[in-house]
């Protein structure tokens, strides 16, 4: 059984196609972009032990630190194989969508939306998502949204050293004009958000105190393309702490979201 709010390509994206569960962990870029999202979440996060609600958790790359930091995690997820991955790292779990919460009204501190976003290419859903997560926070709690940039697939073909190829080529200028993957190939469907787009969603949401973030910085394709085409692991290298640095460097300069792989929108529901 899946949440039926779903649909089905990303449903079986994620059960046959990745494992999500090494996304974070196999590659430089992944590293960067779990530590970065770790550290801008931790400088907003009110303290443990406050409720937090992860949709969209999948199987709990960041709900596993969070409950290490002492935080109550609820996890709520369409996927059932990253339920049972999650429930193991000590969250509570749930089946379901970020657009059908079943969480009553103002009873989380923190919700997190790291992943629902990207998936939803109407702004209708979207809307949705975000209004359900207005509904269930307490208020003065804290939203965290993240989207992918609109040009992270220009930088992460280029990176791959096939952006050159006609098909290729085709489908990332369209991804670039629409800001829609329509999931045929590679990556499941998909939204791609500026910053400017990101923040204007949230905050017409009705958040307040909203912030964008870029979470890898302007460095984080440099970094994929050495580690593919070396064939050397950068996680702990000195190139992986100036990109890490870079990152850190850019958030004064709105201008750098869009060099990013990913957006991280923080706001606050009124309180």
């Amino acid at each position: 059984m899946t949440s039926p709010g779903v649909a089905p390509e990303i449903v079986t994206f994620y059960t046959e196609t990745i494992d999500e569960a090494d996304r974070l962990s196999t590659t430089a870029d992944g590293r960067l972009e779990l530590v970065r999202t770790q550290e801008l979440l931790r400088r907003h996060l009110p303290p443990p032990p406050a409720r937090i609600l992860d949709v969209g958790g999948g199987p709990g790359a960041h709900a596993r630190w969070l409950v290490a930091d002492g935080y109550d995690v609820h996890l709520v997820d369409p996927i059932p194989r990253h339920l049972t991955q999650a429930e193991r790292i000590g969250a509570t779990v749930e089946l379901g969508d970020a657009c059908h919460l079943t969480a009553e009204d103002a009873s989380y501190d923190v919700v997190l939306l790291l992943g629902p976003l990207y998936h939803l290419p109407d702004r209708t859903d979207r809307d949705r998502a975000l209004a359900e997560a207005h509904r269930v926070l307490k208020p003065g709690g804290l939203l965290a949204a993240a989207g992918i940039n609109r040009y992270a697939s220009l930088f992460e073909h280029t990176a791959f050293a096939h952006l050159h190829k006609e098909p290729l080529r085709e489908s990332i200028s369209g991804i670039l004009a629409t800001q829609v993957h329509d999931g045929k190939k590679a990556f499941t469907k998909a939204y791609f958000h500026t910053g400017a787009q990101l923040l204007e969603e949230v905050t017409t949401a009705n958040f307040t105190n909203t912030q964008v973030y870029g979470i890898e910085g302007p460095a984080w394709s440099l970094l994929a393309a050495t580690e593919r085409h070396t064939g050397e692991s950068l996680g702990e290298s000195p190139l992986y702490e100036s990109a890490l640095t870079a990152a850190r460097m850019a958030e004064p300069y709105p201008e750098l979201l869009s060099a990013s792989s990913h957006l991280l929108a923080v706001g606050n529901r009124p309180g």
